[in-house]
């Protein structure tokens, strides 16, 4: 799989914060329907991480849900923590942290939920990621998260195959491989399931201005170190053409739900985790007189 430049990446999310939320559309209509899959969960917990916060657009949410719980944001660009430290009143904001999801600055069994929308796409190492969350949830806890299939971009993806054999589109796991790391971490009960959504455009440009508005640029190591030519740019946009339905031009995304618990045995280094309260209290023996 092609690695993703984590300090391209980051740059990029710097550079977009301030107007991310703009063209933020699919991402808040993604994270509203990982939201409502809460409606089917019961768990009250005491804190929650938001992986991968972003702005904190899901922060408001989680903050009427769970009115008790200390609530984490985590992102590793800064800038979009400046955003998401805003949500919430002056009496309870987020506790945000700048930090990579590979490696979780937090304590074994910190948090009791972890959400994480659109963010794993930019991990290298999913099973690492994966086995990040499962040290930090407690046993019992809860992982629910979006992120991109293959076919998101298909198009875009398609049209630069047309022009020249680099990689211009950022790489995206299939859902039975996401749903396979789950598993060779031992999480438990895990559930995917996926959908297609379509957004449509005039022009190219436009996409591509959405993208550069997202922080969502090429970033795999394998992208072209040159400028990209106008020239080279109009045959994209001519085999992207050939596409147009309707009148637009369409922009496909693969959308990966999944959820999975911590076993209430939760394996850990050396040996399986049992929680204390898990532990019954021994008999005494009874005495005859």
């Amino acid at each position: 799989m092609t690695r993703i430049d984590k300090q391209r990446a980051r740059r990029s999310f710097e550079r977009a914060a301030a107007d991310y939320d703009t063209a933020a559309v699919l991402q808040r209509e993604i994270a509203d329907r990982l939201m409502e899959r809460l409606d089917y969960v019961r768990l009250e917990p005491q804190r929650v991480l938001d992986l991968g916060a972003g702005t904190g657009y899901e922060l408001t949410t989680l903050m009427r849900r769970y009115r008790k719980a200390q609530l984490v944001a985590l992102d590793f660009a800064h800038g979009m923590l400046l955003q998401a430290r805003r949500r919430g009143g002056w009496l309870r904001r987020p506790l945000c942290v700048c930090a990579d999801a590979e490696s979780l600055p937090l304590a074994d069994g910190a948090v009791d939920l972890i959400l994480s929308n659109a963010t794993f796409q930019w991990c290298n190492d999913l099973e690492r990621t994966f086995g990040e969350c499962l040290r930090v949830l407690r046993p019992g806890g809860l992982l629910m998260f979006t992120t991109f299939g293959p076919d998101t971009l298909k198009e875009l993806r398609w049209a630069w195959d047309q022009v020249d054999g680099h990689s211009h589109v950022s790489p995206f796991l299939d859902m039975h491989e996401v749903g396979d790391a789950l598993v060779q971490v031992k999480f438990a009960d895990p559930v995917m399931d996926a959908e297609r959504l379509t957004v449509t455009y005039r022009h190219l440009q436009d996409l591509m201005m959405d993208l550069k508005m997202l922080g969502a640029r090429n970033a795999t190591h394998a992208r072209p170190r040159g400028l990209t030519g106008r020239a080279r740019l109009a045959r994209v946009e001519q085999a992207y053409e050939t596409q147009r339905r309707d009148g637009r031009l369409p922009a496909s995304y693969e959308v990966v739900y999944g959820h999975a618990w911590v076993p209430m045995q939760k394996p850990c280094a050396g040996g399986v985790a049992i929680p204390v309260g898990a532990i019954g209290r021994r008999a005494r023996p009874a005495q005859h007189g």
